[in-house]
């Protein structure tokens, strides 16, 4: 069965992601780690827990998420996975970083893209990847239907949505991948997001006021 630990790092209070099942592979989504405390929880976790890091996952490119990329490439030497819509969020992180105040170590490239209705494996556990741009022109999301979850990145939080005022960003793609590809799992699917608490598919359908909005506009 899969497991989810997250953690809660960086200046943007982003959640960083380990899924991990009875193999003890695990995968990496969206490392925010970016001081040596933060590096240091992260790999104490995976040593403890006698994890195996076999992929490197970004949900999407925004420099949150993938502060810590270049650090777990050296660290355990594994394939980074990205959606090649991101890639201009990529190469523009570290200087988007800067205005900021944050010096990024550029991110490793991709070692191969990632495609929608792709399926992951990875030990005994299988990520059904959801393009979900709007967000991010490439964001994806991460569906494990045994375990009744996905990893939501930026696209759907706990009451609200993913921002859609950044470059590259649109409000309609946005609510197209959350009414498409999201709002169509079960009920009592739980949603990990890139940020705040987690919540359920069933709760954010009927009590989110951004997605209840959107649907009175449709009608």
């Amino acid at each position: 069965m899969l497991q989810t630990h997250f953690f809660t790092f960086n200046p943007f209070q982003e959640n960083t992601y380990i899924l991990f099942d009875e193999t003890n592979e695990c995968v990496i989504i969206d490392p925010g780690c970016s001081t040596d405390a933060e590096r240091n929880e992260l790999t104490k976790f995976i040593s403890v827990n006698k994890l195996k890091p076999v992929l490197l996952i970004n949900t999407h490119s925004h420099l949150d998420h993938m502060v810590g990329n270049s650090f777990i490439e050296h660290t355990y030497n594994i394939p980074f996975l990205l959606h090649k819509n991101e890639l201009p969020i990529l190469h523009s992180a570290v200087a988007t970083g800067r205005m900021y105040g944050i010096e990024i170590t550029p991110s490793p490239e991709p070692d191969r893209f990632i495609e929608d209705d792709e399926l992951i494996h990875f030990g005994n556990s299988v990520l059904k990847t959801l393009y979900t741009p709007g967000h991010a022109p490439g964001e994806v999301s991460f569906y494990n239907a045994e375990s009744k979850i996905v990893i939501a990145g930026d696209v759907l939080f706990n009451g609200s949505i993913g921002r859609f005022d950044f470059p590259l960003s649109s409000y309609e793609s946005l609510m197209q991948s959350i009414f498409n590809k999201l709002l169509v799992l079960p009920d009592d699917v739980k949603v990990y997001s890139g940020h705040g608490s987690v919540t359920t598919i069933g709760k954010e359908r009927r009590t989110n006021p951004y997605l209840l909005e959107y649907a009175d506009s449709l009608n």
